[in-house]
């Protein structure tokens, strides 16, 4: 690092620095999440003497949830709901925050009602409540386990500190279709490293201590299989066979259950045949008794009734009877449960052994919460109007936010910009738009308070030095504000282009045909690239997008995401080297939409790709992405080295190890994540030509070396077998290290038990 960038980034950063410091020897940091199936004696003994006193009605009230009418008309209660609570008919209630509305609502269920059994509340924290970060995909690109937990006991903090207890999230659905729109609220295209980062989000939230007042219960969702839509059509149906399902779209789930999760929700798609909130094998056989969770499932928006369109049930009642017999605990917002299953019950088709059980799963958690011993935990004023938007929280956000960020080409060093430029044109529909830097999912988040790029950039340069024009809208065909870009851009000595998509684009009920830069904002670029001047494309957008023509034309290209509350500043630190980007992408760029979809760890066909005309390829255009799963550039350079391996052979009860030498061979001190993958050669059943199987993000100065070691042992090389068992097969395996998915540098080394 030299002496002019150590100054900046140590005077930028020294209090997010500090803040980190104080993270890692904090609960911030916590070792292991509590776990939901502790034998703890004292719980069930106050569930069983509550059970015995409940009615069948107060029962089902407890496997209910409905939502206020906040994000519509603000505190307020959807009409007779408020009587549904008097009545012991809401076990808990989303939609609903800040201390005084949380406090009323909380005093009905525990002062008016029979049993005085408190509600839980909650809502879709998904990146972020108040202080909003980076959308989860841009997150997942930092590689940093650390940092992302970090994100969620912040967004736990300010959550439960407007009365929240209960978050809809981490959502761990593998997705490898850019047309799908809620691509941008997972971690992208890879099982292994959705798993670390649904692992990292659980611990954030949950903590080791449920029933601390800054800890909330997380949610795995879509259970299951919901990223893998056809079409990427949102809640199209899902056809996977059993062994990609297990392998592919199961274990991020399962590492949530053995990281403790507290509950689960079910998703909106079919598995074979049956809706997944209807599916007794995904529930009942997968999730509670193969993997022995012990917390709740709940469904989502109206997915019971929706299994009536789905034509698997004939009425709603029907579809009742479905989802609780396939062990769902909680209905989200249909009533279903409240209307019909007391009926059901009566007439034998549904147990009261299973409403007994879900029922059970549901105290269960509220008492973990600590809410039996005080309702209004979280209902501290104090709390509310100290946390919320704490600057240490701001200012994690903005160091969170640059570390997200992707250096996608940066040709002729054309970044970083330099603080001594005379004049920088800001251009493009989202350079100055507040309400999209925070994204879609974006909570209780107010984007009146984030900060743009153009903010961003007035706030490193004198303002005089900085000009600015729309452009064109993001959608859209009016070019009439074409030539004032074109001039300002003439008349300046660089050119900041911000373009991509809204953030109602992406996210629920936001799927695309095309995943082109939407509009004529490819066609803006075109105009200002042929200036002549050095233009630098901020991409806001909220999945991977078919940027072939911009690949080929503009000088430097900077994946920004949708950064949050902080966007403008961490895009402007970024752009002018206070902060040297290391962000990696966590799903593939297609070069365009025909190949979609396309992911790393594809298999082999009979018929590889060669030049032989009969092979698998296409004729217009590479099999390879435009840019593949792990790749990201940086201002300096990193060489790799000396790639090892301890022995040739593995064998049972022992580890190898792989190590290489990485050197920052640039002129600026970076972060590089390193990537060890691994191929199965020879498989009872076909495998991957490749698998991502760790990692490590490391930070050298210029000039410095650093060994990378890491360890392989019989479990790593686990997989589902041809008998359909988790196992490691002897044979030859090739071991890759790089900087991407695309690395070729490998060792070898054979497995005999």
């Amino acid at each position: 690092m030299d002496a002019s960038f150590t100054k900046n980034i140590l005077t930028m950063n020294k209090k997010i620095l500090l803040i980190l410091l104080a993270l890692s020897m904090s609960s911030f940091h916590q070792v292991a999440a509590q776990k939901i199936n502790d034998d703890n004696t004292a719980i069930e003994s106050k569930i069983d003497a509550l059970l015995q006193q409940m009615t069948l009605e107060e029962k089902i009230g407890q496997m209910t949830l409905y939502t206020s009418d906040w994000d519509v008309t603000g505190p307020t209660m959807r009409s007779g709901y408020r009587k549904d609570i008097e009545a012991g008919k809401v076990g808990a209630i989303f939609n609903a925050y800040s201390v005084d509305y949380v406090r009323e609502l909380q005093s009905i269920a525990v002062e008016n009602t029979r049993l005085k059994i408190p509600l839980m509340f909650g809502y879709d924290v998904i990146h972020g409540h108040r202080t909003i970060f980076p959308m989860p995909l841009a997150q997942a690109a930092t590689w940093n386990m650390e940092a992302i937990e970090h994100s969620e006991r912040i967004a736990a903090t300010e959550a439960t500190a407007e009365g929240l207890n209960w978050t809809f999230t981490p959502m761990v659905d593998v997705a490898r279709d850019p047309r799908w729109g809620r691509i941008m609220e997972g971690a992208g295209e890879d099982t292994y490293l959705t798993s670390r980062i649904a692992v990292a989000r659980v611990k954030g939230f949950q903590g080791d201590n449920l029933a601390a007042d800054n800890t909330m219960v997380a949610c795995a969702k879509h259970y299951a299989a919901y990223g893998a839509a056809l079409a990427g059509r949102d809640y199209n149906t899902v056809d996977v066979s059993d062994r990609v399902l297990r392998e592919t779209y199961l274990p991020p789930f399962k590492a949530c259950v053995d990281a403790g999760v507290g509950t689960f929700m079910t998703s909106f798609n079919e598995v074979d045949g049956i809706p997944a909130t209807g599916n007794e094998y995904l529930l009942r056989e997968i999730l509670k008794k193969e993997w022995d969770f012990d917390g709740f499932v709940v469904t989502d928006y109206t997915s019971i009734a929706e299994m009536v369109p789905h034509g698997i049930v004939a009425d709603n009642k029907e579809a009742g009877e479905l989802a609780v017999n396939a062990g769902v605990d909680m209905d989200m917002q249909s009533g279903i449960f409240n209307d019909y299953l007391a009926q059901s019950v009566k007439e034998g088709k549904v147990k009261i052994s299973d409403i007994d059980d879900a029922v059970r799963r549901i105290l269960r958690i509220k008492m973990m919460l600590g809410l039996f011993d005080d309702p209004y935990k979280y209902c501290d004023k104090q709390r509310q109007d100290t946390l919320i938007y704490h600057p240490e929280h701001l200012a994690f956000a903005r160091a969170f936010a640059a570390e997200s960020m992707i250096l996608l080409k940066n040709q002729n060093q054309t970044l970083p910009l330099s603080k001594q430029t005379s004049t920088i044109a800001v251009i493009g529909p989202l350079a100055d738009s507040k309400k999209d830097m925070i994204g879609a999912w974006s909570a209780a988040g107010d984007f009146n308070k984030s900060v743009t790029v153009l903010e961003g950039i007035k706030a490193k340069l004198p303002t005089q030095r900085v000009v600015f024009a729309r452009g064109c809208e993001v959608d859209g065909d009016d070019r009439s504000g074409f030539d004032e870009a074109v001039t300002l851009a003439r008349r300046s000595d660089a050119v900041v282009l911000v373009i991509g998509e809204t953030k109602e684009m992406s996210g629920e009920a936001a799927s695309r045909s095309e995943i082109t830069v939407p509009g004529v904002q490819q066609q803006l670029a075109e105009a200002l690239i042929a200036t002549g001047k050095p233009v630098v494309v901020v991409l806001m957008n909220g999945r991977p997008l078919d940027l072939s023509w911009l690949d080929a034309h503009a000088p430097a290209i900077l994946e920004a995401w949708f950064p949050g509350t902080q966007a403008g500043h961490a895009v402007a630190d970024v752009l002018f080297g206070d902060y040297n980007p290391s962000g990696k992408l966590t799903v593939s760029f297609p070069r365009n939409l025909g190949q979609v979809p396309i992911f790393y760890n594809n298999k082999n066909t009979g018929r590889p790709m060669s030049a032989d005309k009969y092979t698998s390829k296409y004729l217009d255009v590479a099999n390879t992405p435009l840019y593949p799963f792990g790749y990201g550039l940086s201002y300096t350079t990193f060489q790799y080295d000396n790639l090892k391996i301890s022995s040739p052979t593995l064998t049972n009860n022992q580890k190898i190890e792989v190590s290489v030498e990485v050197t920052n061979t640039g002129k600026m001190a970076g972060h590089e994540v390193v990537q060890l993958y691994v191929r199965d050669l020879v498989g009872s059943v076909t495998r991957p030509v490749k698998e991502l199987k760790d990692f490590r993000k490391i930070y050298l100065e210029p000039g410095a070396q650093s060994v990378v070691t890491f360890g392989i042992t019989p479990a790593t090389l686990r997989f589902l077998t041809r008998d359909m068992q988790w196992a490691a097969e002897p044979g030859e395996f090739e071991v890759f290290v790089g900087t991407d998915s695309g690395t070729t540098q490998s060792v070898r080394f054979s497995y005999s038990p």
